[in-house]
């Protein structure tokens, strides 16, 4: 049916009859939509069943990708492009006179994931099918997701994100493929036959049932799994509900109960109930899909002593990290091995990604709630805990203090990063900074026990949906000058480096790019009732709200900029457009109130006729990928300025660079490594080093109140931000100022702001030079190549998993 228009439009049209009755004058574009991914599901089912069946048959090791997150964006368009049938359905809907646009918005992007993290698993996941890898992910099926946001008076409003009110066209439910998780109880170990038998009693029974989305390679008939699970009651312990207010009441609370546990994406751990179901979410995850696995491989009928070579468990960051005893408990409670064998095939079998050197995001949990919750879970992690240490005593004797350091459990904590490195054959970090911080700082101890576990898989992005799909007119200007291979060989964008001087080529580039700002400013004045001027310089900062990520560092070179343009109204400054998006975790404080400052900055700015015409600054609500497509193609500057050290490799930063934005930035993460492959000539490089910045944790030596002491600028921006300048009343902003001075400044907005600044004024004057500027966007698009996750999968697959291609 998608071989030629005629078929196409004929099977369109019977099966939006069929499924809704109405003839296409009479139906909704979501009725449309619908109809038309029902027919990409089913088209793909059957190249689905034959990668499965082939799978089956060939027994080859296969991969799962265990992550809370799995930012997918909107499917629709990204499967068309993936099976070559986009331009066939646009040109055949556009004669039904249907607009293939109007269909891809009706679309909800799912409520899977929030940031960087959810975003580079679905990536991984495009790359893994396109390669003809055999890698299937593994999630949770949050009903409401994270959260929708609005800007309600400056302020970050949280609502449910509704994403599934109109169904799931992509999914397959199957519930005959349900397991049984276990929370709570008591449990008892009794010897028998030579071997502890665990005995688990009174334990609350929650059914998990997965969803299936097929993941669709790019031209080939690969169809991979996103296996999500949905928390349900088990059907016998839903039976309570008989006459009686008593019973029904406790119906409703066990039904409450079990289906939080997929309700919503990280609840809120700002008390003990949201921190109780983070970690029955992370656990739930995890049982669910090793049973699901232990259960397809033994109809194999494959031995268990060799489950590793066969299988590959990827836990993305410390949140699967309960992959590891839940394997043990498995292997040694339902499969009868004993301990050394079951740790030895868990071993083998996982591998492990640190995403973070930040302290507060290194999980742990506190004794008492994780053995309550997980009884035997966690009699697994304290015998591991036990042997591990007992391994160090004889290492390190007499040093009890580094034990401790080292240990599992320690000072009434569960730590996941432990258990995630001392459970697994392979460690690794995401860029080439972050994995030495981690070797000789953060984990320098577990390094030096296990230097073989260590290595380095810099991030990547798929090139197919952050250029192909969100940049067409990029796309096809690339294609029609270095020909279509880099669709398939990403490296091949290198080639584009000849064209960055022709004046010809630039100004094709030019074109698309001031196209592409265009549509953003339509969209900036159908949401915010804003108009910016697209030849101004569209300044991008885009990612999740954190003090780390220093969008008050941004914020400063701003408002001094205001106050340079009111001193001096004949200041000469290139037009900009200071673009911001971003959530703020619910309980993140701090990071709510830096959404309110931006906001109240905006008013001022945008209200202020003796500027508007020179900056402007918009904030753009419920940052998401859809909404990252229209963004990024049409930045001009791409905002990557984390205090350096702390941002592990960042992926924005990538996805900005492969559409000829200029970054502005510190090095730090993957900075480092674009700076490697462009030059200094084509990004704006400001502030502390990595290693400046720790030294002074280290050291110290360093004071935000000298430094405001002794920069007038600085001490204009406090006392505006603390007085009630921007129109938010004396107080409004303590937070932030508290976090600069009184907490000296951990994260050196002051330190950096002078060299931000001064790097800001060569962007200005180097735009002026659109020849200049015009080159150096066309070569950050020449080597974004490298950062295809096609290229980190593969080092992935290679040196970590032990996968190799299968082609169906």
């Amino acid at each position: 049916m998608f071989t030629d228009k005629e078929s196409f439009k004929r099977a369109f049209l019977e099966k939006l009859e069929r499924m809704h009755g109405k003839s296409i004058d009479e139906t909704t574009d979501m009725d449309k939509y619908l109809t038309l991914g029902t027919m990409i599901r089913e088209y793909v089912a059957q190249n689905w069943i034959a990668t499965n069946n082939r799978y089956k048959k060939e027994g080859k090791k296969q991969v799962y990708y265990f992550s809370m997150e799995f930012l997918l964006g909107r499917l629709l368009g990204n499967n068309l492009i993936n099976l070559g049938f986009f331009d066939i359905c646009r040109q055949s809907l556009q004669e039904l006179g249907v607009n293939l646009p109007d269909l891809e918005i009706q679309e909800s992007d799912a409520g899977l994931g929030n940031g960087g993290l959810g975003r580079l698993a679905a990536c991984f996941l495009d790359s893994l099918a396109s390669l003809s890898l055999p890698g299937h992910g593994c999630g949770i099926r949050y009903k409401y997701g994270l959260f929708e946001q609005k800007i309600v008076e400056g302020y970050q409003v949280e609502l449910p994100e509704y994403w599934l009110k109109d169904g799931n066209v992509w999914e397959i439910r199957k519930a005959d493929r349900a397991v049984e998780v276990r929370f709570g109880g008591h449990v008892w170990l009794e010897e028998r036959d030579g071997r502890l038998i665990a005995h688990h009693e009174n334990y609350e029974r929650v059914l998990a049932v997965p969803y299936d989305l097929p993941i669709i390679g790019y031209s080939n008939k690969t169809v991979n799994t996103l296996r999500l699970w949905s928390a349900e009651g088990v059907p016998q312990d839903s039976d309570v509900l008989v006459f009686g207010f008593d019973n029904q009441q406790k119906f409703l609370e066990y039904k409450y109960s079990v289906e939080s546990i997929s309700r919503f994406l990280y609840p809120d751990d700002t008390n003990y109930e949201g921190r109780m179901l983070r970690l029955k979410q992370e656990y739930f995850l995890v049982s669910a899909g090793i049973q699901s696995i232990i259960r397809w491989y033994k109809r194999r009928n494959y031995p268990l002593k060799d489950f590793y070579k066969k299988n590959a468990l990827h836990i993305n960051d410390t949140h699967p990290a309960l992959a590891i005893p839940e394997l043990m408990r498995i292997l040694m409670d339902e499969e009868g091995l004993g301990w050394d064998e079951a740790f030895d095939i868990t071993c083998r079998t996982i591998s492990y990604t640190n995403h973070t050197t930040m302290s507060e995001a290194l999980e742990t949990w506190p004794v008492d709630m994780f053995s309550a919750l997980l009884p035997r879970i966690y009699m697994i992690v304290e015998e591991l805990n036990k042997r591990f240490c007992r391994q160090l005593e004889e290492l390190f004797p007499g040093n009890p203090e580094k034990i401790r350091k080292m240990a599992i459990i320690a000072d009434g904590r569960v730590k996941m990063s432990h258990l995630a490195i001392v459970g697994s054959h392979s460690v690794n970090g995401v860029a080439k900074i972050h994995t030495n911080i981690l070797e000789k700082r953060e984990m320098k101890n577990f390094y030096d026990l296990y230097p073989y576990k260590f290595n380095n898989k810099t991030n990547g992005i798929t090139h197919r949906r952050w250029l192909l799909k969100a940049n067409p007119g990029l796309a096809k200007l690339i294609s029609d000058t270095i020909g279509t291979s880099w669709i398939k060989a990403p490296a091949d964008l290198v080639r584009l480096e000849p064209y960055a001087a022709d004046a010809s080529f630039q100004e094709k580039f030019n074109e698309i790019k001031q196209q592409n700002k265009l549509e953003l400013a339509s969209y900036i004045k159908e949401k915010c009732n804003l108009t910016v001027d697209v030849n101004s310089i569209f300044d991008v900062h885009v990612k999740r709200i954190h003090a780390y990520k220093r969008q008050v560092l941004n914020l400063f070179h701003i408002i001094d900029l205001y106050n340079r343009l009111k001193d001096n109204p004949e200041l000469a400054v290139y037009p900009r457009t200071f673009i911001f998006g971003g959530k703020a975790a619910p309980g993140y404080y701090l990071a709510k109130k830096i959404i309110k400052l931006i906001n109240t900055v905006a008013s001022v700015v945008n209200n202020d006729h003796a500027v508007n015409d020179r900056i402007k600054v918009v904030f753009l609500d419920n940052y998401r990928v859809s909404l990252a497509e229209k963004i990024i193609p049409a930045a001009d500057l791409s905002e990557q300025i984390s205090t350096a050290s702390k941002e592990a490799s960042g992926t924005g930063n990538m996805k900005f660079m492969m559409n000829g934005a200029v970054t502005i930035g510190t090095l730090d993460g993957a900075n480092i490594e674009i700076l490697e492959q462009v030059g200094y000539d084509n990004m704006f490089i400001f502030g502390l080093s990595p290693s400046e910045v720790l030294s002074y944790y280290s050291n110290g030596g360093y004071s935000s109140a000298d430094i405001c002491r002794s920069d007038p600028r600085i001490k204009r921006i406090l006392k505006q931000i603390g007085e009630g300048f921007y129109a938010a009343g004396k107080g409004e902003f303590n937070a932030i100022l508290e976090s600069l001075i009184e907490h000296n400044d951990y994260f050196f907005v002051l330190k950096d702001f002078h060299s931000y600044v001064c790097a800001q004024e060569r962007v200005g004057e180097t735009f002026k030079d659109r020849r200049k500027w015009l080159k150096m966007s066309i070569i950050n698009t020449a080597h974004s190549g490298k950062f295809s996750s096609d290229r980190t999968i593969s080092q992935y697959a290679s040196e970590i998993w032990g996968l190799k291609p299968l082609v169906i």
